[in-house]
């Protein structure tokens, strides 16, 4: 079974019901504050943070009167626009104690489905994970509308723990696993403490779409297992109205493990690697020994580009000889490609009229 202490990469989804008091509205601030001290414990072990956060809604709503119950699409947008101020502010406020910084990070469905969105994702919380940051991260709530939207943050913290390359997704829920049946209908219901495949069995456990169960519930949180344990993410959900939830999930407290077969980044190699290639990289000798001794790739080292792709497609790498060497996501178009072939990435700006990133293609970003 994964314990905390295992993993270098860790994403923690929060939801609404955890931070926000849903009488009164007010945050949970003493709560909020333990799971700061449970964060800053898991950074002095070297262990990079992500949040995913709900809360900005339920925060906002207070603030603009509106009351429980339904709100309008519009209704919505506005508390959150209101509410996500104080939620990035309560974050930096708990955490700043700690000697940690905070940023805030807001996404759309649509910036995952796009792959020069999601690299775009990925190099921005990779380089705050890099500056020791913990990025607070919540979906996009004041322009999301129905068709770009991820709907939960199950499945949204799902993605991020696939776009950051984590080796644990913490879903700190209402429950404290993964149960056969409804514990709170069912007296016969019982927890799973390790899953290590995700059946059509456990699907149907979870309860159908559109169920009073599942809506917001086990099925979506069933959704996002199979989303992280495919890149090589063990997901766990566990009890997080508990002070210092993180802590208790270390010493014992119950939780269900789905496990993942393989590591983030060989899964992500093999997905990579499956990708059909939109173009072609010819390199020189001495960028291919750079690649095998593991580093990016640069403009300098490619010699001829051919086909026509994107940023973020595909492209096939190959030697002086011809010979594959592997296959790698883009971060220029074809036509940025052949301007800054060959040349210094401190020439990139002058070649193409503005500022680019210094590798052509990152070596987390290729399969050899």
């Amino acid at each position: 079974m994964a314990t905390l202490t295992d993993a270098k990469r860790i994403v923690i989804k929060i939801g609404s019901a955890l931070l926000v008091d849903r009488e009164t509205g007010d945050l949970r601030a003493d709560w909020l504050a333990s799971l700061a001290q449970d964060v800053a414990m898991l950074k002095q072990g070297g262990t990079d943070v992500v949040l995913v956060s709900s809360g900005s809604i339920a925060l906002g709503r207070g603030v603009l009167g509106l009351g429980l119950g339904a709100l309008a699409l519009e209704q919505s947008q506005a508390a959150a626009a209101v509410g996500q101020i104080r939620l990035a502010r309560a974050y930096e406020e708990v955490l700043a104690p700690h000697g940690i910084k905070t940023a805030q990070v807001l996404v759309t469905l649509e910036d995952s489905s796009d792959r020069r969105r999601y690299l775009n994702s990925r190099a921005t919380l990779s380089s705050l994970l890099g500056y020791g940051a913990v990025p607070i991260v919540n979906e996009n709530d004041t322009i999301a509308t129905d068709e770009i939207r991820f709907g939960d943050n199950d499945r949204l913290a799902a993605q991020i723990a696939v776009t950051v390359g984590a080796d644990q997704l913490i879903l700190l829920s209402d429950v404290d696993g993964f149960y056969s049946a409804n514990p709170s209908t069912d007296s016969t219901a019982t927890r799973y403490d390790v899953i290590e495949r995700i059946t059509p069995e456990i699907e149907a456990m979870a309860g159908d779409a559109g169920s009073g169960l599942s809506k917001g519930g086990m099925k979506t949180k069933v959704m996002a297992a199979k989303t992280a344990v495919s890149a090589g993410c063990a997901m766990a959900i566990t009890e997080g109205s508990v002070m210092r939830p993180l802590s208790a999930l270390m010493n014992g407290a119950n939780a269900t493990w789905f496990t993942a077969q393989t590591d983030p980044q060989a899964a992500r190699k093999s997905w990579i690697a499956a990708l059909k290639p939109m173009g072609e990289l010819t390199l020189d000798a001495g960028a291919v020994n750079a690649l095998q001794r593991g580093n990016s790739l640069l403009p300098a080292g490619v010699t001829a580009v051919s086909g026509q792709f994107e940023r973020g497609d595909s492209v096939a790498l190959v030697g002086p000889d011809g010979a594959g060497v592997g296959f790698g996501l883009s971060r220029y178009t074809a036509g940025e490609a052949k301007q800054i072939k060959g040349h210094q990435s401190a020439e990139i700006e002058a070649l193409l009229g503005y500022p680019g990133r210094a590798a052509l293609i990152h070596r987390d970003d290729m399969a050899l």
